[in-house]
């Protein structure tokens, strides 16, 4: 099989990553929760991947990184902290269900959406600027689009946000562990990523990254400040009711590790060579649309004319390519790039797919956009 739905989830891992997963759930017990070796070593280790992860983003203080379950529990915590009822809050045209979700919960919330073209950060950022006024609680900005792996102007946009004193959350699920993820560089009031996907973590597992007040959104044990009928008032206990999930703490320590290691920027630009490979193989095939641009990560979409996205998705799943077909979990990104009543079929890179694999690929598309049979 060839797997290039890396940006639902990476399938291949470092082989340390299910190694540490699996010691951890024989060897250590609940962070907090005794003094005894089990629980000491969940606590170091727990303390570990926080300071890892505060390195690799740029965080000042590792008790500002907070273990969810994903990044949409993380994006739910970040909004909820920020936007009240009745607020408002603006967004790119490019945000995934995890964003827009959340905010139609929200009673009242009005939502503006700074939409640009697609593969045009001056266009995102010109939209940005019109619709950052005053009176928004919050901005919300998806780095990398999950559709299209647009690479959105974060900098110029956290800028923005600090000439005018507006709070940022930046969505992250497709640029941590490829490009720069930097907490207090953009000023940003919270960061937002899984686990599972460039971090080469298991999935159920994810961080935010606290630069700002935040409010618990689920409440119960945290192994401090017991007397208290009240959630702790520090992080990240403040936010991590419960008992925590150390067997994925501990992969997801495994996956940061190897991405420091390895180094982002290596791993983005070997995601987006393959990419790029796989478009140039498809360039000038007929009856097939491919979606790209320069400011564009190691993902990419294609539509291929006369036939269902979902059916090729299949189809490409008959013959060995296993990738992403639909609405990908973001209506709204469709509707900014105008595919929303097709949709597309992504194919999206990871650290570990070889150029063979992106040429195989773009030889079954060019097939089935001939009228291979499905």
């Amino acid at each position: 099989m060839i797997y290039l739905d890396s940006a639902a989830t990476t399938l291949e891992k470092p082989g340390t990553v299910p190694r540490a997963a699996a010691w951890a759930m024989t060897h250590l017990a609940s962070p907090g929760r005794g003094g005894h070796a089990p629980g000491m070593g969940a606590a170091k280790l727990m303390y570990d991947m926080r300071e890892q992860a505060a390195r690799l983003f740029h965080v000042g203080d590792p008790e500002q990184v907070v273990l969810t379950y994903n990044a949409t529990h993380g994006l739910n915590i970040a909004i909820r902290s920020l936007v009240k009822p009745g607020g408002t809050a603006v967004i790119s045209g490019y945000e995934h269900n995890a964003v827009t979700r959340p905010l139609h919960a929200i009673p009242g919330v009005t939502v503006k959406v700074a939409a640009g073209p697609l593969f045009d950060p001056d266009g995102v950022y010109a939209a940005f600027e019109r619709e950052v006024t005053p009176g928004v609680d919050a901005v919300i900005c998806s780095h990398v689009s999950n559709v299209f792996g647009f690479i959105q102007p974060v900098d110029r946009i956290a800028r923005l946000c600090r000439e005018r004193g507006v709070p940022l959350i930046v969505d992250a699920s497709q640029s941590a562990g490829t490009l720069s993820v930097d907490l207090e560089g953009w000023g940003a009031a919270f960061v937002a990523m899984p686990g599972h996907k460039g971090l080469y973590g298991p999935q159920g597992t994810g961080l935010l990254l606290c630069g700002g007040d935040a409010q618990p959104l689920l409440h119960g044990g945290t192994g401090s400040l017991s007397v208290s009928q009240e959630m702790p008032d520090f992080l990240p206990d403040r936010l991590e009711a419960g008992t925590h999930n150390v067997c994925g703490a501990a992969g997801l320590l495994a996956g940061l590790r190897f991405v420091s290691r390895t180094g982002p920027g290596r791993i983005h630009a070997h995601e987006r060579a393959l990419a790029r490979r796989f478009m140039d193989r498809l360039e000038g095939a007929p009856g097939v649309r491919v979606f790209r641009g320069e400011a564009q990560s190691g993902l990419c979409s294609v539509i291929l004319d006369g036939l269902d996205c979902e059916e090729t998705g299949e189809a490409l799943a008959r013959r060995g390519v296993a990738v992403r077909a639909g609405l990908h979990c973001a209506p709204l990104a469709h509707r900014t790039a105008g595919t929303q009543d097709t949709g597309t079929v992504r194919f999206s890179f990871s650290a570990f797919n070889r150029p063979d694999q992106a040429d195989r690929a773009a030889a079954a598309v060019r097939r089935l956009a001939q009228g291979g049979r499905y």
